[in-house]
């Protein structure tokens, strides 16, 4: 993809928000919780070129499922945490953008953003098991132990089984002012979804029953003197450290992975 392709994909997605009325009737508590500096608990390489679509940490090494890079295409990677080194590498077909990934049991499932295909690879080899199919985009993707989450750029969240990938139901996202679209990254983390909002720095906590933003999170504050935030390279990366109760977050084309403390 290219920038042009990128801007226009942001321009786009902005328009959405600043035009989108919200939805009467839709009610949820929501406490935008501003954090210090002192979040961060520690700074690993990243690398600077890659459009992060999906963030995972599975026994103690980060799986991370790009959109074409400035480098290279689309990819699905094993790499070394605290050296940012590329452990495993495999590239999708171009012009195939990828986007979020997550590990279900000896698998890895990786979306894709317009092509309405999902791939499933074995989580030692990366080979591709199989594809599916799905009627939206392709953003966001985690899951709960029983079903895959997924976003698709709107305020839906579709449940889906992991054997059929079928659709086991929806759920919008909402908060005291209606729908909360641009849904990005997910992560689930201890009965709550955390999902990144496109163009934003916030990270929202949903719960996965109703739908309802129960919190939210800014991430331009917890990681104020760390990185400087712009449009064309949004936060989009959660991975959670359940050995150590912590978050790994990252960005497209962020240099970086931060640890930062659980956000609760």
């Amino acid at each position: 993809m290219t920038d042009k392709n990128l801007k226009f994909r942001l321009i786009i997605c902005l328009l959405s928000l600043i035009l989108f009325t919200p939805i009467s009737g839709c009610r949820a508590s929501e406490n935008v919780k501003i954090e210090k500096s002192s979040m961060v608990l520690d700074v690993y390489p990243h690398d600077k070129n890659s459009q992060t679509e999906g963030l995972e940490l599975h026994n103690g090494f980060i799986y991370e499922g790009t959109g074409p890079c400035k480098d290279g295409p689309s990819s699905l990677r094993k790499i070394d945490l605290k050296t940012g080194k590329v452990l495993k590498y495999i590239s999708l077909p171009r012009p195939i953008f990828g986007e979020g990934i997550t590990i279900f049991g000896e698998r890895i499932i990786q979306l894709t953003y317009r092509s309405k295909t999902g791939y499933v690879y074995d989580l030692e080899t990366f080979k591709q098991i199989r594809t599916f199919s799905y009627d939206t985009e392709g953003w966001g993707l985690t899951n709960d132990g029983k079903n895959l989450i997924m976003s698709d750029g709107t305020s839906t969240l579709q449940f889906l089984d992991p054997d059929t990938f079928d659709v086991v139901k929806r759920v919008q996202a909402h908060d005291k002012n209606g729908e909360v679209r641009a849904i990005n990254e997910l992560e689930y983390i201890k009965g709550y979804i955390y999902a990144n909002i496109f163009l934003t720095s916030d990270i929202k906590k949903i719960a996965p029953e109703t739908g309802a933003v129960v919190d939210t999170f800014s991430l331009r504050s917890i990681l104020k003197s760390h990185h400087t935030f712009r449009v064309d390279d949004p936060a989009n990366g959660i991975a959670y450290d359940a050995e150590n109760n912590t978050l790994l977050i990252t960005g497209k084309y962020w240099p970086n992975i931060f640890r930062i403390k659980y956000l609760k």
